[in-house]
């Protein structure tokens, strides 16, 4: 097993390389089954494992990618997995959009439909369960990633009904950026409460949309900030009216402008502002080499570990950090895991998290590190179980 180099509350208890092809991306979990999407150097889409003893991971299949194309994104719910089609590296052939399977045996996902998005497809998907699932594309015409709902009342053939963009990306449509050439205006991923959705976009930081016509998404608010840009992941937590917000790492050794967590209070939706910050880890970390920074947090899915105090954020080379933020105003740090670099890279690169029902915590490495299980120790473990929704 890859080791530990650094850890607080967090303990290494299981890893699988996913038989040499380690560029993990997201994870999801659905019974038994772990679901991984890869970031496409190794040519898989995704790898599924029988995790029924988490501490030993078991890989069962791979899905290749189609052809210049990568699909390093997963979602599961209601019998149905979900990974995307993107475009990958330039490629001048590739699959552009989502693809359905149905998971009656969750280890044998079976291929039921597919969604065509056109352009360079389909980047990140949000399901939940129900009926729509929400993402971001680069359909024709536009110049970057927008946000699309996608119908799937008829898994096996879904449709597109809604979608939502900053004004200024639809060249195809006669529009120009109002917004500097230095600066990227991109959808990432929506997260939805209720009738609200909590948009990622890049530098444009988070816009809160109105989704109760669900044909017509309508904008209630945007909120900026510096330094940051790339932002990344909005994680509504209702139950407090507040907002956590990652920006994403995307420049090595620190060359870029500071990313950051914060917290945000949107008990006002029209009118959300930034009322604390996450502690950066401490450390050498900008020249450990590749990416130092936030990018993703356990989501808080239905059927997983659930807290809107305690927060799992991916760090890329500062491996998984855990903040307490039950006072907004001042988050602290509750716990980390850094691994040893794996073979082969210059720093690990932990991408993605999912912590489930049971505490077992499971991070992905983008290059080759694969798939890591963690466990918090007993003090850690007595506190996600105070902070459980």
């Amino acid at each position: 097993m890859s080791g530990t180099r650094e850890s607080h509350r967090l303990e290494l208890v299981g890893h699988n390389d996913l038989a040499g092809r380690g560029d993990g991306m997201q994870i999801m979990r659905q019974g038994d089954a772990l679901y991984v999407g890869h970031m496409g150097p190794s040519g898989m889409a995704t790898s599924v494992l029988d995790v029924g003893d988490p501490r030993k991971p078991e890989l069962v299949r791979q899905i290749p990618a189609a052809a210049g194309s990568h699909s390093h994104k997963v979602q599961t719910a209601d019998d149905l997995l979900l990974v995307n089609e993107e475009q990958f590296q330039g490629a001048q052939e590739f699959s552009a959009g989502m693809l359905v399977y149905e998971l009656s045996d969750a280890l044998d996902p079976k291929p039921i439909g597919r969604f065509e998005s056109g352009g360079l497809g389909v980047h990140r998907i949000v399901y939940a369960g129900g009926r729509y699932a929400y993402m971001s594309a680069i359909p024709d015409g536009f110049d970057d990633r927008i946000w699309v709902i996608v119908d799937l009342d008829d898994p096996t053939s879904p449709t597109e009904v809604g979608r939502w963009w900053w004004p200024g990306m639809w060249r195809g449509g006669g529009e120009s950026p109002s917004w500097p050439g230095t600066k990227r205006y991109a959808a990432h991923h929506a997260l939805i409460d209720d009738q609200v959705a909590y948009l990622g976009y890049g530098d444009a930081g988070m816009v809160v949309l109105d989704i109760s016509d669900i044909e017509h998404p309508r904008k209630l608010s945007d909120l900026s900030w510096s330094p940051g840009g790339e932002t990344h992941t909005c994680l509504p937590l209702p139950g407090r009216n507040l907002v956590v917000a990652t920006d994403e790492a995307v420049a090595n050794r620190c060359a870029e402008e500071t990313k950051l967590v914060r917290v945000i209070d949107v008990s006002d939706v029209h009118s959300p502002r930034v009322v604390g910050q996450c502690p950066q880890p401490d450390g050498d970390y900008c020249d450990r080499g590749l990416r130092f920074g936030p990018h993703n947090l356990h989501e808080n899915r239905p059927g997983t570990y659930r807290s809107e105090t305690l927060m799992f954020v991916t760090y890329f080379n500062a491996g998984l950090r855990v903040y307490d933020i039950t006072n907004p105003a001042a988050p602290i740090e509750a716990g980390f895991w850094v691994p040893e670099t794996p073979d082969g890279q210059e720093a690990p690169q932990i991408n993605d998290v999912l912590v489930d029902a049971s505490h077992n915590i499971f991070v992905s490495d983008r290059i080759g590190g694969g798939l890591y299980v963690l466990a918090p120790d007993e003090s850690l473990s007595k506190a996600m179980e105070e902070a459980r929704s």
